[in-house]
């Protein structure tokens, strides 16, 4: 006789954490997530159902097989994932465990989730990020998008923390480690905020002093020539 845990019935949905690489849809007019193990292949939405990775049909989670969403329950155990060097570029999540779903020891498995906010880490050069910028790699009409601040951004192509937010849509936050939130419940048409206006301000210096020294640099040539 095999003992069974009895059913959880949870008055709030469980919280719980992930990383995750941001997305931007190929016409820049989607935001989203892909894991970065099991379903990575698949970006998805703010708020959306899990679909099994193997193409069976069943629905998520089922009990013999791996598919679902997956999250642990400490931000700490989370948090860890991001010191390996292939998951340095990767955001952090804290996530909304929805509909069916099973327990384990140090996270869950689930059918649905709602990411409430994503905790972007500092650009490559230690600067703390303003921008979410072309990170090189991507998924079929999915460009990833990595932690970039305002002077190493360049010419790539990025969205401010803030523009994110809004294309993601739900009600997403996004925060910049060690600052405050600058991408939040921000809805279309909606006028930015003090740091949002920040952020987009400097991202657009740092655009132009590029283009500047690219001239420069053009006219130093055609001088020599």
């Amino acid at each position: 006789m095999r003992l069974r845990l009895p059913a959880e019935r949870p008055t709030e949905p469980p919280a719980g954490y992930k990383i995750a690489h941001p997305m931007l849809s190929q016409d820049g007019t989607r935001a989203g997530f892909t894991g970065v193990s099991l379903g990575g292949a698949l970006p998805y939405g703010v708020l959306d159902d899990a679909s099994c990775v193997y193409g069976r049909r069943h629905r998520p989670p089922a009990r013999l097989c791996d598919c679902g969403f997956h999250c642990v329950h400490e931000r700490e155990v989370a948090e860890a994932l991001l010191c390996t060097a292939e998951h340095r570029s990767a955001v952090l999540l804290e996530v909304s465990v929805l509909g069916a779903y099973i327990r384990f020891e140090r996270g869950f498995r689930y059918a649905r989730q709602r990411v409430q906010t994503a905790t972007v880490g500092p650009c490559a050069c230690g600067a703390p990020a303003v921008v979410l910028a072309d990170a090189g790699w991507g998924r079929p009409g999915w460009r990833a998008l990595a932690a970039a601040c305002a002077g190493c951004v360049r010419a790539r192509a990025s969205v401010s923390l803030a523009g994110f937010a809004r294309l993601a849509g739900q009600g997403l936050r996004v925060i910049a480690a060690g600052a405050e939130a600058v991408g939040g419940r921000v809805a279309a048409g909606e006028s930015l905020g003090v740091p949002e206006l920040v952020a987009e301000a400097a991202l657009l210096q740092a655009r132009l002093d590029w283009f500047q020294s690219q001239l420069a640099r053009l006219g130093e040539r055609g001088e020599q020539g």
